[in-house]
């Protein structure tokens, strides 16, 4: 990927999208324009809040400050293109998997192959856009937000399928951490010439390690990345990568593709700092990042040492499976609360800790501390439930657009699933639309706290 802090150009990048709105901020001007604010401070950050005004561009027909942003975002990526979100990679990926069902024959229902832990978003997708989805089991399921789909599985399932997809989607990193063989995965795609996308919401970085592993490098076709998850960017700013190989059509239609899904009012808050992030990755962001990483590692290392065992996962992840040392991730979760830490997921057996090189050394040492006075106790037994596999008994777009009823979840088996609930994290859904609750699925909405759900209802009256 070029990276202009290693040789794609000495200049200073420019911020288009900064430098119109702090001139307009300076300019003393009149707002008779929305917001409301006028620029007003109430909250703080109304000064910089704008709409599509004159000079300002327009996001999804962009040609002038943002179109140059995005022109800046797709050097730094590698990309055709990269397109900005304002409203998460939620949008992203409603955008992938319309332009991908735009490949499915005339008069045939889009068809799209993808790994059973896609988040909800995706299930929200398939649903807006009436899209039939056949999903992808790993051989050992180890966790619901795990689905490692090897390239001899997906080729195995080209070979065996008399129905030829749009696309194959995938989620990696997982929220685990765990990071698919998207090189391999992506060759299968393309011997089948079937478009590879990723929902990469975790690893925007990805791109900027030593070696890449971003999956537009390697070899995927789409992929949606959340900036604001590991990059220096504000809640709801993320990208959507169309890459060099990708069909013609997927970049000219990418941005009617967003604006079919998106808000007529994105944040010019959140542009703002997408654009800033294209400097702050320009200056030198690589060389942070590994050194960083070098101190995530020695922290890795120091935990394995005092008994909590760091799974395998990327870079900017520390995942420890608390059950082995005889914690729930919630107990551990509480410990580092009460010491002033957030962590950003955790379950009956996982605690998920999400660091960026924006986390100061001191936190790191901070965070040490915590599992230094954690005694190493007699493991916790878990049952290992997750979903199984089973045919839909409505489509999607038909269950969630039912008329539905919510229910307790202890009543709901044998009944159809209408809205697929979980919290998020990990918003990964345990039961799909369309698909007969089960007994094991009762167990697990109960492991994660999940007391209702939404299922179509069978009394037709009103």
């Amino acid at each position: 990927m070029c990276r202009y802090d290693e040789g794609c150009g000495k200049r200073r990048m420019k911020t288009p999208i900064v430098d119109f709105v702090r001139g307009y901020m300076d300019s003393d001007i009149s707002r008779f324009h929305m917001p409301g604010h006028k620029g007003k401070v109430f909250l703080g950050p109304e000064p910089y809040d704008i709409t599509e005004i004159g000079g300002a561009d327009v996001l999804y027909s962009a040609e002038g400050i943002i179109a140059e942003s995005e022109d800046n975002a797709s050097a730094l990526f590698g990309t055709a293109h990269t397109f900005y979100s304002a409203e998460g990679s939620t949008l992203a990926i409603k955008a992938m998997l319309m332009l991908a069902s735009s490949l499915a024959p005339v008069g045939e229902r889009p068809l799209i192959l993808a790994g059973r832990n896609a988040h909800k978003a995706f299930i929200y997708g398939a649903a807006l856009l009436d899209i039939d989805v056949e999903w992808l089991y790993p051989e050992n399921a180890e966790h619901l937000c795990a689905c490692n789909i090897d390239a001899q599985s997906l080729e195995s399932h080209f070979a065996s399928s008399g129905r030829k997809p749009c696309a194959v989607y995938i989620t990696s990193p997982d929220y685990l951490g765990r990071i698919a063989d998207v090189r391999a995965l992506a060759g299968v795609c393309q011997k089948y010439s079937v478009p590879l996308l990723v929902d990469n919401a975790h690893g925007a970085y990805l791109g900027f390690l030593e070696a890449s592993l971003h999956p537009i490098e390697l070899g995927a076709c789409m992929c949606a990345d959340s900036a604001h998850k590991t990059l220096p960017v504000l809640t709801g700013g993320a990208y959507l990568h169309v890459s060099k190989n990708a069909p013609r059509a997927f970049l000219e239609n990418a941005r009617h593709a967003l604006s079919l899904f998106a808000s007529t009012s994105p944040s010019y808050v959140i542009l703002q700092s997408l654009d800033m992030c294209n400097r702050y990755i320009s200056e030198g962001y690589s060389e942070r990042l590994a050194s960083f990483i070098s101190l995530v590692n020695k922290v890795k290392e120091r935990l394995l040492l005092l008994g909590f065992a760091p799974e395998e996962s990327e870079p900017l992840k520390i995942v420890l499976n608390t059950a082995k040392c005889g914690y729930t991730g919630e107990e551990v979760c509480a410990h580092l609360r009460a010491k002033g830490m957030e962590a950003e997921f955790c379950d009956d057996e996982y605690i998920v800790l999400m660091l960026t090189p924006e986390n100061s050394e001191a936190e790191l040492l901070r965070l040490v501390s915590v599992f230094e006075a954690l005694p190493i106790r007699a493991p916790i037994k878990t049952e290992r439930i997750v979903p199984e596999k089973r045919n839909a008994a409505m489509t999607i777009r038909a269950a969630m657009l039912s008329r539905q009823e919510i229910i307790p979840v202890t009543e709901a088996q044998g009944r159809i699933c209408a809205s697929p609930t979980v919290s998020c994290p990990p918003a990964v859904p345990i039961v799909v639309s369309g698909e007969v609750i089960t007994e094991r699925d009762v167990k697990l909405f109960q492991r994660y706290g999940v007391e209702k759900i939404a299922v179509v209802k069978q009394d037709k009256t009103f």
